[in-house]
């Protein structure tokens, strides 16, 4: 039994403590925050290959009680000219697809199952350093306190600490030239079918809404901004709405209808990703999710991917005798992948970012495009990828 110190105690770190605590390690969660993430977030859709490497860990039914269907999706014009009509990320054999779920209820279902199980959580541990012993690792926090474990999981996000440990040259995040926001409308009456996905790409933003089945329309935008913000330029939100509206209202979709009904509008946040990171892991650290690889949100995959990441590396941890050697397979298994899905990410995001020319061209060829699918959905290798969490990996 290894005793796993896990920074970062989101969606990724739960799981992994949970895969891991299923295969009879000891984990122990270090988050860097003194509270939980209850109501902070945004929504995500969760694809099925994520929701099958749930299964056998026993949470794919406490995540699918947590969301709603999303089996569907159409894409249109800021003209109102459909693309398409088309299957959201296919379905498992039981009939399961794709869940939309807000964040912070993600988050605080995971959680409170870790506690359930008997995992250890340590709030207010903020990763300062970290340093192999030859047979483990000892990590310090800000507040002074340490804790030494067999090894280190950076499960702590884009600006992860560990990865920076691991390979102080590291690369920095990429920017991705979009802002996003979005938000919950009520009241606004919709001839929509609940649980699809409605995708504009607009004559100046990106527009996508969806109307959960107790009526509530949840929605986000893409909003092309060419200079990476700074933290204080998003915190400046004063004419956020009329900012949106202003961009939505030459479409004709019920954008703007949708802005206008909701109460708290998200505060803007950049998009990012991760091409290539050169370095994962040494022999008693490694990095999952986001600060291995994080994916632009137009892959629809981060949350899943994070999911794989967890699973993958239980097995590895599992059943490769040696911790350096488990590390060294689990890499070997997720970065062919993952890079793929960045990669995949990154090109379904660069028509969101088009200019007013950019826009003509982009949009005469997304016409072209959809008229003329091909037979193999680009995407599949991505939602039709699964794991045999019972197969043995081999070392």
């Amino acid at each position: 039994m290894a005793k796993a110190l896990i920074a970062g105690g989101g969606i990724a770190g739960t799981i992994t403590a949970i895969a891991l605590h299923e295969t009879g390690h000891e984990p122990v969660i270090h988050e860097a925050y003194d509270r939980t993430a209850e109501g902070v977030g945004a929504f995500l859709t969760l694809a099925v290959n994520g929701l099958d490497a749930l299964g056998p860990l026993g949470l794919k039914g406490l995540v699918k009680g947590l969301g709603f269907d999303t089996p569907r999706i159409k894409m249109q014009l800021g003209d109102g000219r459909e693309l398409a009509d088309l299957a959201l990320g296919g379905q498992l054999e039981d009939g399961t697809v794709s869940q939309t779920v807000l964040r912070s209820e993600l988050y605080i279902g995971l959680r409170d199952e870790a506690v359930r199980r008997g995992i250890e959580i340590r709030y207010g541990k903020r990763l300062a350093d970290a340093r192999e012993t030859g047979d483990g690792v000892l990590a310090t926090f800000e507040d002074g306190s340490s804790a030494e474990g067999d090894l280190l999981i950076g499960a702590d996000g884009l600006r992860s600490r560990v990865r920076t440990i691991i390979d102080p040259k590291a690369p920095s995040p990429r920017y991705v030239p979009l802002l996003n926001t979005g938000g919950l409308a009520e009241g606004v009456r919709l001839d929509d079918e609940p649980g699809v996905m409605h995708m504009t790409f607009g004559k100046r933003l990106f527009f996508s809404h969806v109307v959960h089945p107790d009526g509530r329309v949840w929605w986000f935008a893409n909003v092309p901004r060419k200079r990476e913000p700074s933290p204080a330029d998003l915190a400046v939100t004063t004419t956020w709405r009329e900012d949106l509206i202003r961009g939505l209202a030459v479409d004709r979709t019920p954008a703007v209808e949708i802005v206008r009904a909701t109460r708290e509008i998200y505060r803007p946040w950049a998009t990012y990703d991760f091409p290539s990171v050169p370095t994962w892991r040494t022999d008693r650290m490694v990095i999952i999710g986001d600060a291995a690889h994080a994916t632009s949100p137009a892959a629809g995959q981060g949350a899943a991917m994070a999911i794989e990441d967890a699973v993958t590396l239980a097995r590895c941890l599992r059943d490769v005798p040696s911790i350096p050697k488990a590390l060294a397979v689990y890499e070997g298994l997720r970065r062919e992948r993952v890079e793929a899905v960045v990669e995949r990410g990154k090109r379904n995001g660069d028509d969101k970012a088009a200019g007013p020319v950019g826009r003509v061209i982009r949009d005469f060829f997304l016409t072209r495009a959809f008229r003329n699918l091909p037979k193999e959905d680009p995407n599949a290798f991505m939602w039709r990828h699964r794991i045999d969490w019972d197969a043995p990996v081999a070392s």
